[in-house]
């Protein structure tokens, strides 16, 4: 199951109290003070797994605590630190201080990073000894640890995002360019939450595409499930905006594309700006070539009648028709900065 929220409460462990204690020996039956310092509390560490894709491990556990730190014991013996607690996350998680709403830490940029501090141990009599007073009486108390609300959210980090309108064909495309195995039927919605796979251009060049969940109108105000979806294509580095070359609405196809990119620049100008390839899919659904070529023709001519220079790629997810000049065309418009793909995993 994809889960890209969560709200969680993490407990640093508090630190060890220090001891009051004195040296007792027969040879020594008031000996000087030997009480040990307590040990530190351990922290709360987020780390990145490349491994996962999803928040799924945080699904009814809500609490996440460290070890507290031992108390000083006698003989000076120090208290045990606490060990650590490590949470591990996709890359691409942020998180976020609940209460404020500021970011505490963005894991696109840290493989690890501590969240929450544990309390560091008190001290025992043996610290306050001094020159005016041999015999201390006195220790410190360990530190609390610090309690943190936090919510984590997701955002997928991938070379492609794939956009569209609902039942553009989006899934289709990614099970026949990829190793993901998304659920596609004739119907709109089908993909409910984002899907990744790796594409492979050739033995040596691999990209990472998203699919994002169709996009409706209203989208970048909230409508349907947009803010949750968009906030994915965030991290993509070129959106793959796929088109229905044959609504069944009988719609025209630069409609579907107009109300996306709408939708786009009403949530972030700066999503809008970035680089876009358009497909129009399901070329297949023609009876001819001369159709289908006039298709591409005619949807090019409206394109540029709005300004756009987006370059358009005719491609079928059943003939695989274009499927090998897309991925050159986005290999080349990513140029050779891609990604790292060696350490994906691809949902199952």
């Amino acid at each position: 199951m994809f889960v890209d929220e969560a709200n969680i409460e993490v407990r640093a462990g508090n630190g060890g109290d220090g001891r009051v204690s004195f040296r007792r020996a027969k040879h020594k039956p008031k000996g000087g003070p030997d009480g040990g310092d307590g040990g530190d509390g351990g922290s709360i560490i987020f780390a990145t797994d490349d491994g996962l894709n999803t928040l799924y491990d945080f699904r009814g556990t809500f609490l996440w605590k460290a070890e507290h730190g031992g108390h000083g014991g006698p003989n000076n013996r120090h208290g045990a630190n606490g060990e650590d607690r490590v949470i591990t996350v996709p890359r691409g998680t942020i998180i976020f201080d609940e209460p404020t709403g500021e970011v505490v830490c963005d894991m696109a940029d840290a493989d690890r990073a501590v969240i929450a501090k544990g309390g560091k141990g008190g001290h025992g009599n043996d610290h306050f000894k001094s020159a005016t007073n041999q015999t201390p009486r006195q220790s410190e108390p360990g530190e609390r640890g610090e309690v943190r609300m936090l919510r984590l959210e997701l955002r997928l980090i991938a070379d492609v995002g794939l956009i569209g309108k609902p039942n553009a064909g989006k899934s289709t495309l990614l099970s026949v360019l990829t190793k993901a195995d998304p659920k596609i039927g004739a119907y709109p919605f089908t993909t409910l939450s984002p899907q990744l796979g790796i594409a492979e251009v050739d033995a040596r060049r691999r990209l990472v595409l998203a699919d994002i969940p169709g996009l409706i109108e209203g989208a970048a105000e909230g409508a349907g499930l947009g803010h949750e979806f968009l906030r994915h294509i965030e991290r993509t580095r070129v959106l793959l905006h796929v088109v229905d070359a044959c609504p069944t609405d009988d719609s025209a196809p630069i409609e579907h594309y107009r109300a996306i990119r709408e939708e786009l620049l009403q949530y972030s100008a700066q999503l809008a700006e970035k680089p876009e390839l358009v497909v129009l899919s399901k070329m297949d659904l023609f009876e001819d070539e001369d159709a289908r070529r006039e298709a591409v023709k005619s949807f090019s001519r409206s394109l540029r009648a709005e300004g756009a220079t987006t370059e358009v790629l005719p491609v079928s997810g059943v003939t695989r028709e274009g499927l090998q000049p897309l991925l050159e065309r986005l290999w080349s418009m990513l140029g050779t900065s891609s990604v790292k793909t060696d350490s994906w995993s691809v949902p199952g």
